[in-house]
Protein backbone atom coordinates (compact mmCIF):
# COMPACT_ATOMS: atom_id res chain seq x y z
CA UNK A 1 0.00 0.00 0.00
CA UNK A 2 3.03 2.16 0.76
CA UNK A 3 4.62 2.05 -2.44
CA UNK A 4 0.91 2.69 -4.47
CA UNK A 5 0.34 5.61 -2.57
CA UNK A 6 4.10 7.16 -3.60
CA UNK A 7 2.58 6.41 -6.79
CA UNK A 8 -0.48 8.07 -6.77
CA UNK A 9 1.52 10.99 -5.21
CA UNK A 10 3.56 11.65 -8.25
CA UNK A 11 0.34 11.30 -10.22
CA UNK A 12 -1.08 14.22 -7.91
CA UNK A 13 1.65 16.67 -8.85
CA UNK A 14 2.62 15.82 -11.98
CA UNK A 15 2.58 18.70 -14.47
CA UNK A 16 4.66 17.55 -17.35
CA UNK A 17 1.62 17.61 -20.23
CA UNK A 18 1.21 21.42 -21.25
CA UNK A 19 -1.92 20.95 -23.16
CA UNK A 20 -3.37 18.49 -20.53
CA UNK A 21 -5.76 20.81 -17.84
CA UNK A 22 -5.00 19.47 -13.93
CA UNK A 23 -5.02 18.62 -11.61
CA UNK A 24 -4.64 15.49 -12.36
CA UNK A 25 -6.97 12.68 -10.81
CA UNK A 26 -6.50 9.09 -9.75
CA UNK A 27 -8.89 6.61 -7.80
CA UNK A 28 -7.93 5.63 -4.29
CA UNK A 29 -5.11 3.26 -3.39
CA UNK A 30 -6.72 0.12 -3.02
CA UNK A 31 -4.93 -3.66 -3.34
CA UNK A 32 -7.54 -5.01 -5.88
CA UNK A 33 -6.91 -8.15 -8.50
CA UNK A 34 -9.22 -5.88 -10.65
CA UNK A 35 -8.01 -3.03 -11.85
CA UNK A 36 -10.67 -0.57 -14.25
CA UNK A 37 -8.71 1.99 -16.62
CA UNK A 38 -10.77 4.58 -17.91
CA UNK A 39 -10.02 6.91 -20.75
CA UNK A 40 -9.36 10.48 -18.87
CA UNK A 41 -11.30 12.69 -16.50
CA UNK A 42 -13.62 14.98 -18.27
CA UNK A 43 -13.69 18.73 -17.00
CA UNK A 44 -15.45 18.41 -13.76
CA UNK A 45 -13.77 15.21 -12.42
CA UNK A 46 -10.97 17.43 -10.99
CA UNK A 47 -12.98 19.62 -8.79
CA UNK A 48 -14.68 16.35 -7.54
CA UNK A 49 -11.62 14.51 -6.64
CA UNK A 50 -12.56 11.42 -7.95
CA UNK A 51 -12.66 9.75 -11.34
CA UNK A 52 -16.35 8.62 -13.32
CA UNK A 53 -17.29 11.33 -10.83
CA UNK A 54 -20.27 13.08 -13.21
CA UNK A 55 -22.77 11.99 -15.79
CA UNK A 56 -20.32 9.11 -17.54
CA UNK A 57 -19.68 7.57 -14.09
CA UNK A 58 -23.81 7.20 -12.92
CA UNK A 59 -24.21 5.26 -16.08
CA UNK A 60 -20.87 3.12 -15.53
CA UNK A 61 -21.88 2.49 -11.67
CA UNK A 62 -25.40 1.92 -12.91
CA UNK A 63 -24.33 -0.88 -15.08
CA UNK A 64 -22.39 -2.66 -12.18
CA UNK A 65 -25.60 -2.01 -9.56
CA UNK A 66 -28.44 -3.49 -12.47
CA UNK A 67 -26.13 -6.19 -12.89
CA UNK A 68 -24.51 -6.95 -9.19
CA UNK A 69 -26.09 -5.07 -7.11
CA UNK A 70 -23.02 -3.55 -5.93
CA UNK A 71 -23.09 0.42 -5.26
CA UNK A 72 -20.92 3.21 -6.20
CA UNK A 73 -18.97 3.58 -2.94
CA UNK A 74 -18.78 -0.56 -3.48
CA UNK A 75 -17.02 -0.46 -6.68
CA UNK A 76 -14.76 2.34 -5.17
CA UNK A 77 -13.97 0.21 -2.01
CA UNK A 78 -13.27 -2.93 -4.27
CA UNK A 79 -11.99 -1.90 -7.75
CA UNK A 80 -8.82 -0.36 -8.28
CA UNK A 81 -9.39 2.47 -11.14
CA UNK A 82 -7.06 4.40 -13.18
CA UNK A 83 -6.89 5.92 -16.85
CA UNK A 84 -5.20 6.39 -19.72
CA UNK A 85 -4.58 10.06 -18.99
CA UNK A 86 -4.97 11.25 -15.63
CA UNK A 87 -5.40 15.06 -16.64
CA UNK A 88 -8.64 16.22 -18.66
CA UNK A 89 -7.11 16.82 -22.13
CA UNK A 90 -9.29 19.99 -22.77
CA UNK A 91 -11.97 20.25 -25.57
CA UNK A 92 -10.92 19.64 -29.11
CA UNK A 93 -11.62 21.37 -32.31
CA UNK A 94 -15.20 20.27 -32.88
CA UNK A 95 -16.38 20.88 -29.58
CA UNK A 96 -15.49 17.63 -27.77
CA UNK A 97 -12.90 16.56 -25.08
CA UNK A 98 -9.68 16.40 -27.20
CA UNK A 99 -8.03 12.54 -27.64
CA UNK A 100 -4.65 12.50 -25.62
CA UNK A 101 -1.95 12.69 -27.87
CA UNK A 102 0.59 9.89 -27.85
CA UNK A 103 3.39 11.78 -26.05
CA UNK A 104 0.77 12.67 -23.14
CA UNK A 105 -0.23 8.57 -23.49
CA UNK A 106 2.89 7.74 -22.92
CA UNK A 107 3.65 10.21 -19.99
CA UNK A 108 0.73 9.05 -17.81
CA UNK A 109 1.91 5.16 -18.76
CA UNK A 110 4.49 5.82 -16.70
CA UNK A 111 2.38 5.81 -13.68
CA UNK A 112 -0.05 3.33 -15.22
CA UNK A 113 3.47 0.80 -15.52
CA UNK A 114 4.14 1.23 -12.12
CA UNK A 115 0.81 0.54 -10.48
CA UNK A 116 0.32 -2.58 -12.51
CA UNK A 117 4.00 -3.80 -11.04
CA UNK A 118 2.35 -3.34 -7.94
CA UNK A 119 -1.43 -4.62 -7.65
CA UNK A 120 -0.33 -7.33 -10.47
CA UNK A 121 -4.51 -7.60 -11.27
CA UNK A 122 -5.80 -10.62 -12.77
CA UNK A 123 -8.33 -8.90 -14.60
CA UNK A 124 -8.45 -5.01 -15.93
CA UNK A 125 -11.29 -3.61 -17.33
CA UNK A 126 -10.99 -1.26 -19.99
CA UNK A 127 -13.51 1.28 -21.02
CA UNK A 128 -13.99 2.78 -24.16
CA UNK A 129 -11.71 2.92 -27.00
CA UNK A 130 -8.61 4.72 -26.51
CA UNK A 131 -8.45 2.28 -23.20
CA UNK A 132 -9.86 -0.81 -25.25
CA UNK A 133 -6.82 0.11 -28.28
CA UNK A 134 -4.03 0.65 -25.47
CA UNK A 135 -4.85 -2.49 -23.06
CA UNK A 136 -5.65 -5.14 -26.53
CA UNK A 137 -2.68 -3.71 -28.60
CA UNK A 138 -2.34 -3.25 -32.08
CA UNK A 139 -2.06 -6.90 -32.45
CA UNK A 140 -5.88 -7.41 -31.35
CA UNK A 141 -7.32 -4.15 -31.65
CA UNK A 142 -6.19 -3.11 -35.09
CA UNK A 143 -7.21 0.29 -36.84
CA UNK A 144 -10.83 -0.17 -38.35
CA UNK A 145 -11.62 -2.63 -35.16
CA UNK A 146 -14.90 -1.69 -33.69
CA UNK A 147 -16.35 -2.27 -30.26
CA UNK A 148 -18.80 -5.23 -32.07
CA UNK A 149 -15.65 -7.02 -32.73
CA UNK A 150 -14.19 -6.53 -28.77
CA UNK A 151 -17.01 -6.12 -26.27
CA UNK A 152 -18.37 -9.18 -24.68
CA UNK A 153 -15.21 -11.13 -24.87
CA UNK A 154 -12.29 -12.29 -22.76
CA UNK A 155 -9.07 -12.17 -23.87
CA UNK A 156 -6.04 -13.50 -22.23
CA UNK A 157 -3.25 -10.03 -22.60
CA UNK A 158 -0.01 -8.80 -21.31
CA UNK A 159 -0.13 -5.47 -20.65
CA UNK A 160 2.88 -3.71 -19.46
CA UNK A 161 4.73 -6.47 -18.64
CA UNK A 162 2.47 -7.91 -16.58
CA UNK A 163 -0.33 -10.77 -17.89
CA UNK A 164 -3.53 -10.90 -17.11
CA UNK A 165 -7.14 -11.73 -18.64
CA UNK A 166 -9.04 -8.38 -20.47
CA UNK A 167 -12.80 -7.70 -20.31
CA UNK A 168 -13.74 -5.22 -22.54
CA UNK A 169 -16.67 -1.70 -21.99
CA UNK A 170 -18.10 0.68 -24.29
CA UNK A 171 -17.46 3.97 -23.20
CA UNK A 172 -20.84 4.79 -20.51
CA UNK A 173 -20.82 8.64 -22.47
CA UNK A 174 -24.08 10.12 -22.68
CA UNK A 175 -23.45 11.48 -26.02
CA UNK A 176 -22.67 7.82 -27.20
CA UNK A 177 -26.02 5.53 -28.11
CA UNK A 178 -24.25 2.64 -28.85
CA UNK A 179 -24.67 0.60 -25.59
CA UNK A 180 -27.95 1.38 -25.95
CA UNK A 181 -28.91 -0.51 -28.81
CA UNK A 182 -28.31 -3.52 -30.45
CA UNK A 183 -25.93 -5.34 -31.11
CA UNK A 184 -24.30 -2.53 -27.86
CA UNK A 185 -26.81 -3.45 -25.56
CA UNK A 186 -26.38 -7.24 -25.65
CA UNK A 187 -22.58 -7.23 -26.24
CA UNK A 188 -22.26 -5.20 -23.05
CA UNK A 189 -24.77 -7.67 -20.89
CA UNK A 190 -22.41 -10.40 -21.91
CA UNK A 191 -19.26 -8.45 -20.81
CA UNK A 192 -21.04 -7.92 -17.74
CA UNK A 193 -21.84 -11.47 -17.42
CA UNK A 194 -18.24 -12.42 -18.23
CA UNK A 195 -16.64 -10.81 -15.70
CA UNK A 196 -19.02 -11.58 -12.96
CA UNK A 197 -17.67 -15.27 -13.32
CA UNK A 198 -14.01 -14.03 -13.72
CA UNK A 199 -12.21 -15.38 -10.69
CA UNK A 200 -10.41 -11.97 -9.61
CA UNK A 201 -13.85 -9.97 -9.82
CA UNK A 202 -15.38 -12.94 -7.48
CA UNK A 203 -12.42 -12.45 -4.96
CA UNK A 204 -13.26 -8.39 -4.99
CA UNK A 205 -16.24 -8.74 -3.94
CA UNK A 206 -17.41 -11.85 -2.00
CA UNK A 207 -18.55 -10.80 0.96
Amino acid sequence: MKELKKVQSAIASCRVCPQMVGPPVHGRAILSPVFLLGQAPGPREAALGRPFAYTAGKTLFRWFEQAYGISEAQFRERVYIAAVARCFPGKGSGGGDRVPNSLEIANCGHHLKRELAILQPQLIVPVGKLAIAQVLGPKIFRAGMLLTDVVGIKFNIEFHSQKMEAICLPHPSGLSSWHKKEPGKTLLMQSLQLMGVQPAWREAFRS
